[in-house]
């Protein structure tokens, strides 16, 4: 029989389950959101609950007794300051456990827990409306020769005429020889051939 035997051990010692539920409660006062197994999330409403009403309740001491779960400075002006104006005229039941299904692998059953009258999430922004394709295609191209290191029209045109000045200097007639070496080439002198210097000691 379970008699006086209260509450969930969840498979951890005293201290390990007392560190796990103190965190679990932080993060969940801090995002007022968290995604845990059913059998956590029960157990840390239970704390969150409690944790909660001491901030109610107000009072140095009670701020003493909630630092012993939360040792968080900003989490304890938060109890104390934005969640108990919240809850003001709320008689306990602060938070909601959300049954999401089974956990794919052990197939745990997870559950969402959040504050009750918690703010909505922002809405994202909407997207932007979609151009047409003429637009994007004519949009892109400089872009996309950029990247390709390739350059525009505007910028292509110059580059093409100085190819042109180049091609037309190389088809201009080339200059005569000088006159020393026409005749030279008409006497038919040569020069003598040079010996290679032998290299090494003669014997």
């Amino acid at each position: 029989m379970r008699h006086r035997v209260a509450f969930r051990k969840l498979n951890r010692t005293t201290s390990h389950r007392l560190a796990m539920l103190g965190n679990m409660v932080s993060s969940l006062l801090e995002h007022e959101a968290i995604r845990t197994t059913l059998p956590k999330a029960k157990e840390a409403r239970r704390v969150a609950e409690r944790i909660i009403t001491l901030g109610k309740r107000g009072g140095l001491s009670n701020v003493r007794l909630a630092a012993r779960t939360i040792h968080d400075k900003a989490l304890l002006s938060k109890v104390f300051g934005d969640l108990r104006d919240r809850y003001a005229e709320r008689p306990g039941g602060y938070t909601r456990i959300v049954r999401l299904g089974y956990r794919p692998g052990d197939s745990a059953e997870v559950a969402l827990l959040e504050l009750v009258d918690r703010p909505a999430a922002e809405e994202k922004p909407e997207k932007a409306e979609k151009k047409p394709k003429a637009e994007r295609s004519s949009a892109a191209e400089p872009e996309e020769k950029k990247a390709k290191g390739e350059a525009p029209e505007s910028e292509a045109k110059p580059r093409k005429k100085a190819k042109k000045q180049v091609a037309a200097k190389a088809e201009e007639p080339k200059a005569k020889p000088s006159k020393a070496r026409a005749t030279k080439e008409q006497t038919g002198e040569k020069r003598p051939p040079t010996r290679a210097k032998k290299s090494g000691k003669s014997k």
